[in-house]
């Protein structure tokens, strides 16, 4: 679980709505049905018409994603590769099968039993090689959809705006109708705003971040495994994978 994800966003939200709630009329007057249906319902449906129904069904899924993502660190991963490396020297690749169902990770479980399975080095990269560029295209996919979310709020809040002025100004000799127009007009805006800046647009960075994470994780995941098919050193993997970490971190993969 990503709790500086889960946080940030309730904080956003309860400082707003703290705003809201200390001012004249509470939060009921910043509630405004209308509005609600132009900024979200809008938005909703332009993200339909950019992209593929089957992406924009993933939308709740790349928010859940984003919120309570577990990966592994490189770290975690090299003593990992270290193990299986020392498993694999002693008793054979074969040895390994045993261990597959430990691991959660379908990209690691589907490289380690490429191995299993006697396919060469090279093979082995280019398999895997292959898989982590669909999954790089794929988060590349669910961050364009929050980008374009969170550019296509702020505009219907315009469009409400535009369309609560028309009203307002098409009802003046009627003053019940020009709170109405005045309050679709400012308050689509505001959910606009918000959606975008507090939501989409986040989202968009921790996704950013996110998938350089896994992919530098891939990378690693892709040598050690090449590593161990090739026979080399558990203590020269090591090595060669400590090259992924920052210099900081190093010295912490136990010798």
């Amino acid at each position: 679980m990503d709790l500086a994800t889960i946080l940030g966003t309730i904080m956003a939200f309860g400082l707003v709505i703290f705003a809201m709630a200390t001012g004249p009329g509470g939060v009921a007057i910043f509630i405004n049905v209308p509005s609600l249906v132009i900024v979200f319902g809008g938005t909703f449906a332009v993200t339909m018409v950019n992209f593929p129904l089957s992406e924009v069904k993933s939308i709740a899924r790349v928010m859940m994603i984003t919120a309570f993502n577990k990966t592994g660190t490189p770290s975690e991963e090299i003593e990992r590769i270290v193990e299986y490396a020392n498993l694999a020297r002693k008793e054979g690749l074969l040895a390994l099968e045993s261990k597959l169902q430990e691991v959660d990770d379908s990209f690691f479980a589907k490289g380690i039993q490429l191995v299993i399975d006697g396919f060469g080095a090279d093979t082995v990269r280019d398999i895997m090689e292959l898989e982590a560029d669909w999954q790089r295209q794929r988060h590349g996919v669910g961050k364009k959809i929050m980008d374009q979310m969170g550019a296509f709020a702020p505009a219907f809040g315009m469009i409400g705006t535009l369309v609560g002025l028309v009203q307002m100004l098409q009802n003046l000799s009627d003053p019940s109708m020009i709170g109405v127009g005045m309050a679709t007009a400012l308050l689509t805006t505001l959910y606009g705003a918000m959606l975008s800046n507090m939501v989409f647009l986040p989202l968009s960075g921790k996704l950013e971040i996110l998938a350089g994470n896994e992919s530098l994780l891939r990378d690693l995941m892709i040598e050690g495994i090449v590593a161990i098919q090739s026979g080399e050193k558990p203590a020269l993997i090591k090595e060669k994978l400590k090259g992924f970490l920052a210099p900081t971190l190093r010295e912490a993969v136990e010798l």
